[in-house]
């Protein structure tokens, strides 16, 4: 059912997700703002994995403001995700890793805060047009283990006209002055 929605959003960034940040398709908006993530197997398919193992590439999206917020919130998911999962399923495993590789992680793990973070507003920042405000809606199936992420700018808005870029250039590079 997500899909068939996810179909139908050709003029804004969406992107289906599991509970553990794996991205399992995303629109060529998505990609233009976000990044295409196809590539990555295993454990680096969760952005909570990349988000603690490789900060310096994968916070580069995100203003310095924001991260720590942004940080706490992928382990809240996180612990939400295992308590709906297991310390035996794949979350555990992530936890598991997660807790070998990084001791930000670790540290925010032993503060045992628990979320959902999929309604929000943040910053994002591309690498030819700067920063993008956007909200982030979702839509969950029913056992909450994916979501359909959808990213809106205001109308009427410098971020709206960003969007409407990306619709244009996608992943293109270009010359430019990024704000």
């Amino acid at each position: 059912a997500l899909l068939r929605v996810f179909d139908r959003l050709e003029d804004t960034p969406a992107l289906i997700i599991s509970n553990l940040g794996e991205t399992l398709v995303q629109n060529r908006l998505a990609v233009a703002l976000l990044g295409d993530v196809s590539q990555f197997s295993g454990l680096d398919r969760s952005e909570v994995y990349r988000w603690f193992t490789r900060p310096d590439r994968e916070r580069t999206r995100y203003p310095e403001a924001d991260r720590d917020r942004h940080s706490r919130a992928q382990v809240a998911a996180l612990r939400a995700a295992l308590g709906t999962m297991g310390p035996d399923s794949r979350a555990g495993a992530l936890v598991s890793a997660l807790l070998e590789r990084s001791p930000e992680f670790a540290e925010l793990w032993e503060r045992h805060e628990v979320a959902r973070r999929f309604e929000d507003h943040k910053t994002l920042i591309h690498p030819e047009i700067g920063p993008i405000d956007v909200d982030c809606q979702s839509l969950f199936t029913e056992d909450r283990s994916q979501a359909l992420l959808v990213l809106t700018a205001a109308p009427h808005t410098e971020a709206a006209e960003k969007l409407a870029l990306l619709g244009v250039v996608g992943t293109q590079t270009f010359t430019g002055t990024a704000p």
